[in-house]
């Protein structure tokens, strides 16, 4: 009987499946979504529903909480995240997804979006790693451009002016060949 009892209460009950990406990387002073969608064997309502974002710093196992969702989206009043997230998910489309605004460097770490709807309990976490990277600066690849680019003109240059030395010589000697050729004749 307990074996059946098991049995029966593992049909009833089952882990939610988490999808994430592993890595994401984004512009400072941009907005990034950090995606997060769910399985689940039951049905999905804001009232069953109950979604938690963590963050942990690189070299850190302290967490923060970013979001908490439960019939409505829970930001933090403090912290580094306080108006710095945005829910962007939908319990009818299984998605879970938060928006970070404004990224900075400090918002590097690891981003763990847990996933319970309820009977479901709540599953393995997915783990996101975030790289904010600096942008790149226009100024800098407009310089190595342009030494790229002067560098292989001058090389066509002076490749053009040694071809065009080489044809005039030639066009000398071979004018020169033929006044000689004639000079012979003229002579006969």
């Amino acid at each position: 009987i307990t074996t059946n009892l098991f049995f029966l209460s593992s049909k009833m009950f089952s882990a939610v499946e988490i999808s994430t990406p592993s890595e994401v990387v984004a512009v400072n002073g941009t907005d990034v979504k950090l995606s997060c969608t769910f399985k689940s064997t039951h049905p999905v309502s804001d009232q069953s529903l109950i979604v938690k974002w963590n963050y942990r710093p690189p070299n850190s196992q302290s967490e923060t909480s970013v979001l908490y969702f439960q019939e409505s989206s829970h930001p933090p009043n403090e912290g580094l995240f306080k108006n710095r997230v945005a829910w962007s998910g939908s319990a009818a489309k299984r998605d879970a997804s938060i928006t970070l605004l404004h990224v900075s460097p400090t918002f590097n770490g690891t981003y763990t979006c847990q996933v319970t709807n309820r009977p479901d309990f709540q599953g393995r976490g997915g783990e996101i790693v975030l790289k904010v990277v600096q942008k790149a600066i226009v100024s800098e690849i407009g310089m190595l451009a342009a030494a790229v680019g002067g560098s292989c003109a001058v090389i066509l240059v002076i490749l053009g002016i040694i071809m065009g030395v080489k044809f005039y010589k030639k066009r000398q000697e071979d004018m020169d060949i033929e006044e000689h050729s004639m000079g012979k004749t003229d002579l006969y």
